[in-house]
């Protein structure tokens, strides 16, 4: 057996065995009932970065697009571009735009491949703290050159959440406008992008109040105007009782993506009338157990799939912690104890968001979920991060 010494608590220490007995390949043998998007991390290249803080993100295209092959062959759609690839969080609007490209063209040789890109207006306030001299018709036309070029790629669109709109829009009618003008204009149905401020601070207020009904109200309106360009939504507050009230609200053919880290299963089994699909960051990190649990869905075994999923939601919960913005650090620390890259090191050196009992306790519920592809090689890579912070592991 396994076993490592891991921190546990305050300035303590604790033994701790492995449980779980790693995992091969797994491909699904049936097609889902779900639509699942999962939204994919980018790997860094710490070798060819130079100022990790301001300057554009070296990137390991070659282990960034074998990810995304990871996610595919496991019946996952991809969510390119989007916060998991820490867009707005040191991912750039032109590493994005080429991480875009690059998927796009990845995927024409993988069978059944499929992708949405993220399009936002990030490249407005990039380098930005203050916001007053932005207009309403500054935030449209950065949303329209993105839409653009990610469809003269030939990409899917998700309508990102702006945090340009959030600090220009002076109450609901300005989203309606924006967005309804955003929609007509896309060539194929968008996904919206409901973000909540959990995520990110800066959209506070999202959809023109405070109040998440009237929020409701005002996004359930900009679907309604348009039913047919919009394939659904992706809701991600973190309090499930508002992406219920919502989905049992929306016009019919358009789907709800549930973006709640949290309570991913139960909303995604649903109950007799109403069920969410998922675009999820977490997907990123237990793809291989969720597809399981996803193909007992399929075959109308919901105890199975819910069976299947729990065990992962303690993992979730603990890597969206508040401050949840920083749980892409979670996401890739999984990555690299599972082999899908060769460092622990993040996009803007977001690794340091996250402290080492963190880790220690992420390590743990991952084991406990069975997400440990090679436990043995986890051990190792968990001793080489301890030893980093002065803990022996002995693994």
């Amino acid at each position: 057996m396994t076993s490592i010494t891991l921190p546990k608590g305050q300035n303590s220490l604790e033994r701790y065995n492995l449980t779980s007995p790693g995992y091969g390949g797994y491909r699904p043998s049936r097609s889902f009932t779900r639509q699942v998007y999962a939204a994919a991390h980018v790997v860094v290249d710490p070798a060819a970065e130079t100022d990790p803080w301001t300057a554009n993100p070296a990137l390991d295209w070659e282990a960034t697009m074998a990810y995304r092959r990871h996610l595919w062959s496991m019946g996952f759609k991809v969510a390119e571009a989007m916060d998991t690839s820490q867009r707005g969080m040191g991912l750039d609007w032109p590493s994005a735009l080429e991480l875009i490209g690059r998927s796009l063209e990845a995927a024409r040789d993988v069978p059944g491949a499929d992708l949405a890109s993220g399009a936002g207006t990030d490249h407005l306030t990039d380098h930005l703290t203050d916001f007053s001299d932005l207009t309403l018709d500054d935030v449209r036309r950065a949303f329209i050159e993105q839409i653009e070029a990610v469809e003269k790629l030939g990409g899917r669109i998700i309508l990102m959440a702006s945090r340009a709109l959030a600090a220009v829009a002076t109450g609901p009618d300005d989203y309606l406008k924006i967005y309804g003008e955003l929609i007509d204009g896309c060539r194929e149905p968008v996904i919206l992008h409901w973000l909540g401020e959990v995520f990110d601070p800066a959209l506070a207020g999202y959809w023109g109040s405070a109040q998440i009904d009237a929020c409701a109200d005002t996004v359930l309106s900009i679907i309604q105007a348009n039913p047919p360009k919009v394939e659904g939504i992706k809701v991600s507050l973190l309090e499930k009782r508002y992406e219920i009230d919502l989905r049992k609200r929306l016009p019919e053919g358009v789907l709800m993506y549930t973006g709640d880290d949290f309570d991913y299963p139960e909303l995604m089994a649903g109950d007799d009338t109403h069920f969410s699909h998922g675009l999820l960051g977490i997907f990123d990190s237990i793809a291989p157990v969720a597809a399981q649990g996803l193909e007992r869905l399929a075959a109308g075994d919901t105890a199975g799939f819910l069976e299947i999923l729990e065990p992962t939601v303690p993992l979730a919960r603990k890597i969206f912690e508040a401050p949840t913005q920083f749980y892409k650090s979670g996401v890739v620390f999984l990555a690299w104890l599972n082999g899908h890259q060769d460092h622990f090191t993040l996009v803007a050196g977001l690794q340091s968001a996250r402290s080492i009992r963190h880790y220690g306790e992420v390590f743990r519920l991952a084991d406990r979920a069975g997400l440990l592809q090679d436990p043995d090689l986890a051990a190792r890579r968990m001793a080489q991060l301890l030893a980093v912070y002065g803990i022996e592991a002995d693994a």
